[in-house]
This record gives structure tokens, sequence and C-alpha cells, in this order.
């Protein structure tokens, strides 16, 4: 017996109904973040410029990275979100799975950029000025950052968009950083011991680090065409099960996600006196179904007589 799925399991993976205002809330939310990203870059490197501070410097450093990486997400939504052409039959959804995968490398350079710096200052020292105007900047970050990554997380999920989601941990990590940050000036401001601040700046990019191995998984994996989850199968052999009294078996099942989009392709045998009107109706019916689970899903079935039926 094929395993079947509540509503309440489905709705972990349902997606927001694919309609012709997805691809405008996923590029106002990606317009955002470059225009939150830009004024934070700015901000943080003028305050670090004027305390002195690797750690802020650092922060502004994560954050121009935040920045490119959000231009590109933002170009690669607009990319994502065109039809099927002649040089590209399935689509253009492996365009955020890039733009995933070289944010998660832009990470990378900026976390090892970071620790290449803060061992420097570790070195040949370096006090940090203006510490109040350093706390409240990376006060306001971290508030800012927190609030536009749990928007872009929102449509994230809504639209199913790696690009988008990518995006959101990059500045959900910055919130973390930012915090971490903070801590470490607050900490100097109390102590008066300046290598807290470069000792703060290796342990944000520690984390950087972590975020963004995360990240690679995430988006570098489906473009070898890695199957979709165990969850995510579970629901498409759920959907076969409530047809099961309508064909003999399914073999061959395979899946890939690209981007927001699932493909999924099957054999289904039927008995060999089956008319092709109840068969196309089968088909349509579970093609139908799996379309509610993952809206953007592109599935196909292959018919077989039970004639053929190996074994």
């Amino acid at each position: 017996m094929v395993p079947t799925v509540d509503e309440a399991d489905r709705g972990k993976i349902r997606s927001a109904p694919h309609d012709s205002r997805m691809p405008q809330a996923r590029t106002a939310a990606a317009a955002l973040s470059v225009a939150s990203n830009s004024l934070l870059v700015i901000l943080k490197l003028i305050v670090g410029l004027l305390t002195g501070s690797v750690s802020i410097i650092s922060e502004a450093i994560h954050s121009g990275l935040d920045l490119l990486a959000a231009i590109i997400a933002y170009i690669s939504i607009r990319v994502a979100a065109r039809p099927a052409d002649e040089t590209h039959r399935y689509g253009h959804g492996k365009v955020e799975n890039v733009s995933g995968t070289v944010e998660a490398i832009l990470i990378f350079i900026a976390a090892l950029w970071i620790i290449f710096e803060a061992v420097h200052k570790l070195f040949y020292g370096g006090a940090v000025e203006a510490l109040g105007l350093g706390l409240l900047v990376m006060a306001v970050s971290a508030g800012a950052n927190f609030l536009i990554s749990a928007h872009l997380f929102r449509v994230a999920k809504a639209t199913d968009s790696i690009a988008l989601e990518a995006d959101a941990l990059h500045l959900r990590t910055d919130v973390y950083t930012s915090l971490g940050v903070l801590a470490g000036l607050g900490l100097i401001q109390i102590t008066g011991q300046h290598l807290l601040d470069p000792l703060v700046a290796i342990v944000v990019a520690l984390m950087i680090i972590k975020a963004a191995y995360g990240m690679t998984k995430e988006a570098f994996l489906p473009l070898l065409d890695s199957s979709l989850s165990a969850e995510e199968e579970t629901l498409v052999r759920s959907v076969l099960g409530r047809y099961e009294n309508r064909f003999l078996e399914f073999h061959a099942l395979r899946t890939r996600r690209a981007g927001a989009e699932r493909h999924i392709d099957l054999h289904l045998v039927v008995p060999g006196n089956t008319h092709v009107d109840e068969v196309h109706d089968v088909c349509d019916r579970i093609e139908a179904e799996m379309r509610g689970l993952f809206p953007q899903a592109s599935v196909l079935i292959h018919v077989e007589p039970e004639s053929k039926r190996k074994g």
C-alpha cells in the first residue's frame, strides 16, 4: 500500500498558488533587499572607519557581499521567471540555484577576508574609538536586517524561491553577526580590552562560514539533478496511492528540482483493455493533484499496458 498524507502534512510543502503575482512579489522583495543592504553598507563602512573597529568594518564587508548577493538574486529571479523558450525547453528555474551557489561562494570569500584582517589586528594591535557610535550602528543594523530577512523568508516560502531564501539567510546571518559585534563592543566599553574586537570578528567569520556551508548544499545539489527530499517524494507517492484502484502499478519514478520548479516523471502500468479516455483521465487527475502540491511542477507520465510489465 502506498502511504497517504493528510491536508496538514501537505501544507508543510505546498506553496501559494502559482499566478502572475508571484514574479512581482519575488522581484519586489529582492529590490527591497538591495535597497536595505546599500544603506547598511554605507552606514557600517563610515562608522567602521570613524571608530577604527575591524569588527564593524568586517560587518561592512559582509553587508557588501550581501548587497552583491542581493543584486545577483534580483537578476536571477527576473531571469528565472521567463517562460521556456527554444534554447531552454525546461525553463530557467536553475538560474536561482546558480545564484544561491554564487552567493555562498561570496560569503566564504568574505569570511576568509575577515579572518585575515582580524588576525592582522591581533598581531599589530589598534584601538577602537567612538564606541557609542559603533554600538548604535550595530543595533540599527541588527534590527533592520531582522525585519527585512523575516519579510524575505515569508516571500521565499510563499513563492518557493531558493534565491530569495538564500538572500534571507544572508541577512539573518547578518543579524547574528551584528549582535555578536554589538556584544564585543559592549565588552570593550566595559573592560577596556580592545583585543576583544578582532576576536569577535573571527567568531563572526566562523558563523558566516557555517551559514555559507548550509546554503551551498541547499543551492548546489539541485544543479546535479538530485532527487526531491524524502518528504516531498512521500507526497508524490501519496497522490499515486489515492488512485491505486485505477492502475496496476507504477515504477521508474524520477524527481528533481530546478529553482521553484519540480520535475516528476514515472511509468504507469494499466490493464491492457483500459480505454485511452480512462487512462488519460487518471493521468490528468494525478498531474493536477501533484501541481496542487507543487504549483510549478512538470509531470510526465509514461503509460504501459499490462502485457509490457516486466517480471
